[in-house]
């Protein structure tokens, strides 16, 4: 694990004391040691603080075993450097777990890391609020906004995380925003696949976190808007909705929809069904078996006559990724009894290692390929990478171990993905060699090398955490957060998509803040680095695509 350099830590010393001029030389050092304390980050004040907190408390605690140590007694320790804290309800702040629980063990590097994902949002959130306030996106770099559906988009998709990071003041900013100034009843075209999982999954998931019912009403009402979308002779969905004219239609460049958008709503919708109990909203699309290559799907399906097109194409990434994700999620959601989710899954991933699994030269990295009417492309999206995090949640839930033992293999690669790249940071797309003689294992295309601040390989860093307690999935994380830091971030507030990452001097800012990475990126980044595991219990929740936990639903339903 990789602490916070020493440069974050700051000590103060004070000269000798001279003879003459005592007093002005007090009254100086207390000066310069404010204005040295003024010009330290949150961070560093929050870390030096907290720092002194843990001593005083050991200090207290030792003093009962040092005096029995002096009349004879023995301890086997005086104070432990890791003391139990509790993450309560809101997060009022870290208290003593006397006072409440679950028990979390929080280590000095591991808090260091917490806030450096506190401090991260803070910052993000400080762009989003002075420059684009209830607008969809932030640009960080011309301190503006851009808009796509124009139903701030960045505040809904961030809501769970502020809950689960514990900001109180920035949550009920944003509550107040969504409580008053929110509406649906727009004459605008929306995506439905993108307005579900942000929107509708980041509402209801705020609800099941906060019991509150502002957030539940709002879901149904969006959820409602979206129905025309599955009007349509195939019940194959349309790819846009007028959310105030109630009419949908397919993108404006074909008649097809991507087996992802239509495949990975089901989540939300049957949640909403479940809460609403209203059946018109459990919407379940599988695709035919007939139309499969050994569990694998192709990445358009037609919505007139539900047949898939472009047949030849098959992929993990773009258009399809999130299709294999929802059945695993779906058999999990329902309590582990809708058998076929299950078997399509384990299929699909049987179809992946016969189809599209290789290793490249010269280091044997295990990599996921596309494969194009029978022509296999070693380009790997980064998008993919949510892939080993999926396979490690299907070990938790009893799939087989070499599930595990896959997951490991490509989460080792999504992390040469990024380390390998100058910036250490990851490009969009890779392409792997195969070829004896390489000597390098990666080739990045120039129109390829842009980073979008994706959350799907600290997604998986997150889950195979979670269940291996292998400290070097924290490491990665970290460094990625560091490189975030490092190259994305925006002095005036928000951290900004980049270019190039194979150019450290110059990345080249997109001047965009994607909000997923508030709602994504930094919420996976938090719960990796957090030991609390009743914190999203992954036996209690299961994560939609767009990183918004769902209850998994009681057994007795």
């Amino acid at each position: 694990m990789h602490p916070p350099s020493r440069k974050d830590f700051v000590s103060v010393t004070f000269a000798e004391q001279g003879s003459g001029s005592y007093n002005n030389s007090k009254q100086w050092r207390r000066q310069s040691c404010w204005r040295k304390w003024k010009q330290l980050s949150r961070l560093q004040r929050s870390l030096i603080l907290f720092t002194l907190v843990l001593l005083l408390i050991c200090g207290i605690a030792s003093y009962p075993t040092v005096t029995e140590h002096l009349r004879g007694k023995t301890h086997s320790t005086a104070c432990s450097i890791k003391f139990d804290f509790c993450l309560h309800g809101w997060m009022n702040g870290w208290v003593p777990c006397s006072m409440h629980s679950p028990i979390s063990q929080l280590t000095t590097i591991e808090a260091g890391q917490l806030e450096a994902v506190r401090e991260a949002f803070r910052h993000a959130w400080k762009g989003y609020k002075d420059f684009a306030w209830g607008h969809d996106e932030l640009r960080p770099i011309s301190k503006s906004y851009g808009e796509w559906f124009g139903l701030g988009l960045t505040l809904i998709d961030a809501l769970d995380t502020m809950w689960i990071l514990g900001l109180k003041s920035e949550f009920e900013e944003a509550k107040a925003w969504v409580a008053t100034e929110l509406s649906f009843n727009k004459n605008v075209d929306v995506n439905l696949f993108e307005s579900t999982i942000r929107i509708l999954g980041g509402l209801l998931s705020t609800y099941h976190l906060t019991g509150d019912t502002l957030f539940l009403d709002k879901a149904k009402d969006i959820g409602s808007r979206l129905m025309p979308a599955f009007k349509t002779p195939s019940k194959i969905p349309f790819s846009d909705v007028n959310i105030g004219k109630g009419t949908a239609h397919p993108p404006r460049w074909t008649s097809d929809s991507t087996v992802a958008e239509v495949t990975s709503i089901q989540l939300e919708f049957r949640e909403l069904s479940r809460l609403t109990e209203d059946t018109q909203y459990k919407v379940s699309l599988v695709p035919k078996m007939h139309m499969r290559l050994d569990g694998l799907v192709p990445m358009f399906i037609n919505t007139n006559n539900g047949q898939f097109t472009h047949q030849g194409i098959y992929t993990l990434g773009a258009r399809a990724d999130s299709y294999y994700e929802y059945l695993l999620k779906q058999w999990i959601q329902g309590g582990k009894k809708e058998d076929q989710f299950l078997e399509d899954y384990v299929q699909a991933i049987e179809g992946v290692k016969r189809n599209l699994l290789q290793k490249s030269s010269p280091n044997g990295l295990t990599f996921v390929g596309e494969l194009s009417h029978g022509q296999f492309s070693p380009k790997m999206d980064h998008l993919v990478c949510f892939l080993p995090g999926t396979l490690a949640l299907g070990a938790h839930n009893g799939l087989p171990a070499d599930h595990m033992d896959l997951a490991k293999q490509l989460m080792e690669t999504c992390y040469q993905m990024y380390v390998q790249m100058e910036t250490g940071l990851s490009p969009e797309i890779v392409h792997f060699n195969m070829h004896q003689g390489s000597t390098r294992d990666i080739d990045v295309k120039l129109a390829d090398r842009h980073n979008l601040l994706r959350p799907e390989t600290v997604e998986s860093l997150f889950y195979l955490y979670r269940f291996t307690k292998d400290k070097k999935y924290r490491d990665w994380g970290w460094e990625i957060l560091q490189n975030f830091n490092k190259y994305t971030k925006v002095s005036s507030g928000g951290y900004t998509s980049i270019n190039n990452v194979r150019d450290p001097d110059y990345p080249s800012p997109r001047d965009k803040m994607e909000s997923f990475f508030l709602g994504e990126t930094l919420k996976y980044l938090y719960l990796l680095f957090s030991d609390d595991t009743n914190l999203i219990s992954l036996d209690q929740y299961v994560f939609n695509t767009e990183a918004h936990p769902l209850p998994i639903w009681p057994a007795t339903e």
